[in-house]
């Protein structure tokens, strides 16, 4: 092949992957599914693609961000990772060929495993034994830091990095090389818009709860768009809040509510419960799997796990010589309106109606009957067969509610 003609290959072969990667991205394609299918077409182009690493930083309260890594034989696979303590790096981290790059103010890197590369990076030794011959890597900022210099711990440094290993001979690499620099910012752009999308979708489902995030992303944010639904409302509070405020220091109370409320939440969700919002030290949550039945006996098989949880948080609390808190749990069966309720320019995806302010009714009442966990009536026959171990605690008239109602409680021992 003439230069000219591998000139007009290399371009060829650039602007057929450019406008793939453009039309993906106009159909909201995945990041997993685009880079897959992207690595197997750049090999289809002759590319002798061994493998593909690409990290992106995640917007996630739990997670620094996101990986994926595709290889010729295996495929992709996609993993979260932590956050980096910028202070104290890991030190695989800091012996890695991506940290070299982001820290050396280059925009790419290129090694074809010299022993010095092999001794520095440890990766590339694991890389050759795979059978590759070279690695190419290169960054690209994204949003507000994209002009400045690499900076960590910004909040804002958005990026990627990415690297690709081949196993071709070194001296062939010129061709490839020039095809993967020519995507690249087409590639950077259209992952941008997909890992906002993936980044939005996961933000409302942290902030506004799995249903509610889902109700928001499937287009039901007009103000005063709402629905009719039966579920049961739960209403999880942590006693002596008050006193303990007074006497903790703020950061200590703010792990105190992070360490109840995570096990209460990944307790609730783990039965299908949605959590719809956090209120001080309280937590409000409902269950509307399907039928009623279905909602109160799920909302049953949780609260029967909730005594021996918090007694376990509890003793890990206590062995660590933290302050610890006592619970309540509140449950009603029936229903309420759903949506979005507020202001033009501030809406909130929550429930009102009367079976939601029964269910506070019904919480004011764990002092009275000196139990823990209490549930409706409505609750309990719901349940069907599920309900009928439930220990009544009397009939009592609540603040609001013109009839007595009789109150519930599990047969457990009290913690």
């Amino acid at each position: 092949m003439t230069h000219h003609e591998e000139d007009g290959a290399i371009h060829a072969a650039t602007e057929d992957l450019k406008n793939w990667l453009t039309r993906q991205g106009l159909k909201s394609r995945g990041r997993e599914e685009l880079l897959r299918a992207f690595c197997e077409r750049l090999v289809n182009h002759g590319v002798p693609l061994l493998r593909m690493q690409l990290a992106q930083r995640a917007l996630h309260p739990e997670f620094g961000g996101i990986g994926f890594t595709w290889t010729r034989k295996d495929g992709m696979n996609a993993e979260y990772f932590g956050r980096v303590d910028h202070k104290e790096p890991h030190h695989e981290w800091l012996q890695s060929p991506f940290h070299a790059l982001l820290t050396s103010g280059e925009a790419e890197m290129h090694s074809v495993f010299s022993a010095q590369d092999v001794s520095r990076f440890p990766i590339f030794a694991r890389l050759k034994a795979m059978g590759a011959t070279s690695y190419f890597a290169h960054w690209q900022p994204l949003g507000p830091a994209s002009e400045t210099a690499y900076e960590p711990e910004r909040p804002d440094a958005e990026g990627l990095v990415v690297s690709w290993s081949f196993d071709g001979a070194p001296e062939d690499a010129a061709p490839y090389l020039d095809i993967i620099r020519g995507v690249f910012d087409t590639l950077a752009l259209v992952l941008a818009g997909a890992g906002n999308r993936e980044m939005g979708r996961a933000l409302l489902q942290v902030y506004l709860g799995r249903d509610a995030g889902a109700r928001v992303l499937s287009g039901e944010i007009a103000r005063g768009s709402s629905q009719h639904i039966d579920a049961v409302i739960c209403l999880f509070d942590l006693r002596g809040f008050t006193a303990l405020s007074e006497a903790l220091p703020g950061e200590a109370m703010v792990d105190l509510l992070n360490d109840y409320f995570g096990h209460v939440v990944e307790l609730i969700q783990s039965h299908g419960g949605n959590i719809l919002k956090f209120m001080g030290d309280a937590v409000m949550a409902m269950f509307n799997l399907g039928t009623l039945q279905e909602d109160a006996q799920a909302a049953l098989r949780a609260v029967a796990e909730l005594g021996p949880r918090m007694k376990a948080v509890n003793a890990a609390r206590a062995a660590e010589g933290l302050p610890l808190a006592e619970y309540t749990m509140a449950l009603h069966a029936g229903e309420i309106l759903y949506g979005n309720i507020g202001a033009p320019n501030r809406l909130d995806f929550t429930v009102i109606g009367p079976a939601v302010n029964l269910t506070a009714r019904i919480a004011d009442m764990h002092r009275t009957v000196e139990r823990s966990i209490i549930l409706s009536e409505d609750v309990r026959n719901a349940a069907g067969p599920d309900g009928e171990g439930l220990i009544s605690v009397g009939r009592y008239m609540l603040r609001g509610v013109a009839e007595p109602v009789e109150l519930f409680t599990l047969y457990q021992p009290e913690v």
